[in-house]
């Protein structure tokens, strides 16, 4: 082979390096979950303060959290796999939370993305079991419609019917910081990492 050959191929070849640095993060980013957290955690960003109902029926929203650090998930009550290993996690966070202590400055947020089908009564079923929504723990829906969605793309959370009636979506442990910031998404058996990094913006 010639060298002009040799010389074309090498320059393919760093191009296609280069196409793939830029494409994956500079090679640390080999999923879209992947680049998500690490633009969460590279620059944090607001989540909207859209009305939420509660449990109860309650008016809330993730402004009155102010001043608090929220571990967050986001849920729909029909779900019996990812959400029930999500709820008994954060039952165990709760336990923690209230042993130290803590529930006046960590709270947590089950935010269901399914706000037609989840109303109080279905959050409260919901809610019950884990052990049911206390001072520590609340369970919420959005409004239908724009307010769902805003929550969503704040947050890049994915949610796509799966032609049974339920959905499949990208689960995880959201940290929202005292400035109502979201500021890293962190796998399910990292509860503990959660709960340091909560720990260490208060």
């Amino acid at each position: 082979m010639s060298r002009k050959a040799i010389a074309g191929l090498a320059v393919v070849a760093a191009a296609g390096a280069g196409l793939f640095w830029w494409g994956t993060d500079g090679f640390t980013a080999f999923t879209a979950e992947t680049a998500r957290r690490n633009a969460v955690m590279l620059d944090p960003r607001p989540l909207p303060r859209v009305v939420l109902e509660d449990q109860q029926g309650r008016t809330t929203s993730l402004g009155n959290y102010a001043g608090k650090v929220v571990l967050a998930e986001f849920a729909y009550t029909r779900c019996l796999t990812i959400c029930s290993a999500l709820g008994a996690t954060f039952e165990q966070l709760r336990t923690v939370i209230a042993d130290e202590g803590l529930g006046n400055r960590i709270a947590l947020v089950t935010l269901s993305f399914d706000p037609e089908h989840d109303g109080p009564a279905q959050l409260e079923a919901y809610a019950n079991r884990f052990g049911g929504a206390d001072a520590i723990w609340t369970f919420a829906r959005p409004r239908p419609g724009p307010d769902t969605r805003a929550l969503l793309k704040a947050a890049d959370v994915i949610v796509i019917p799966d032609g049974a009636g339920g959905f499949v979506h990208n689960a995880a442990i959201l940290v929202i910081d005292a400035r109502g910031r979201l500021i890293r998404i962190l796998d399910v058996e990292d509860w503990q990492e959660a709960l340091a990094l909560a720990l260490r913006q208060l």
